[in-house]
Order: structure tokens, then C-alpha cells, then sequence
């Protein structure tokens, strides 16, 4: 971007340098020199709207490239983002299971000790 703008810079200091010489060597009256240097200004205005024009646009399109780099970046983040938390919770339901398991064989064996307790 700063390499645009140097451009832009550059091409204004030569209209204006330009424009100087052509006044100090000028063999026309006045007038003619006037009508010359308003025909050139309006040249270097209408070459500074276009190279402003063109530099909107590659800013722009920069920025509506970088905005879709990161809204895929992060859909993707996202995407990984809900496999780990359904992998989490998937381990998580397992865990519960193998945990109620190991309760119920635990209350079974309590039962049967109880049992040969109350038969006693």
C-alpha cells in the first residue's frame, strides 16, 4: 500500500515541478500559459482521481479478501471446535456408563453381603 501511495506522492510532485518549469520557460503570453496550466492541472486531477480511484479498489478488494481468509479460518476453528466438545462429551457418556457399572456391581455385592448378614 505505501508503494501506491509513493506513487501517487511522486506523480504529484512531478505535475507540480512540471508545471513550475513550464511557467519559468514559457514563450506564450500570459494567457495562453493560464489556459496551458489549467488544461494540465486538470489532467493531474483527473490522473489523481483515477490512480485514488484504483487504490479504493485494491484496498478494497484486500480487505474483502482478508475478511473471507478469516470467516473460513474461523468456521474452521469452529467446526473443530464442536468435534472436540462432541468427542468430549461422547468420552464423558462412556465414562458415566463404565461408572454406573462398577456402582451397580458394588451395590450387588453389598446386597449379598447384607443378605448373608440377615441370615446369620
Amino acid at each position: 500500500m505505501s508503494k501506491n501511495g509513493n506513487t501517487v506522492l511522486g506523480l504529484l510532485a512531478g505535475t507540480a515541478i512540471g508545471a513550475l518549469i513550464g511557467i519559468l520557460y514559457a514563450p506564450d503570453e500570459g494567457s495562453k500559459t493560464r489556459k496551458r496550466l489549467a488544461k494540465e492541472a486538470s489532467t493531474a486531477a483527473d490522473k489523481m482521481n483515477s490512480s485514488a480511484h484504483d487504490l479504493k479498489e485494491k484496498v478494497s478488494a484486500s480487505a474483502h479478501d482478508l475478511k473471507e481468509k478469516v470467516n473460513s479460518k474461523m468456521a474452521t476453528q469452529k467446526g473443530t471446535l464442536d468435534e472436540q466438545l462432541e468427542s468430549i462429551v461422547t468420552d464423558a457418556s462412556h465414562k458415566a456408563d463404565d461408572v454406573i457399572s462398577s456402582l451397580e456391581k458394588k451395590l450387588a455385592n453389598l446386597k449379598e453381603q447384607n443378605k448373608k448378614f440377615q441370615k446369620s
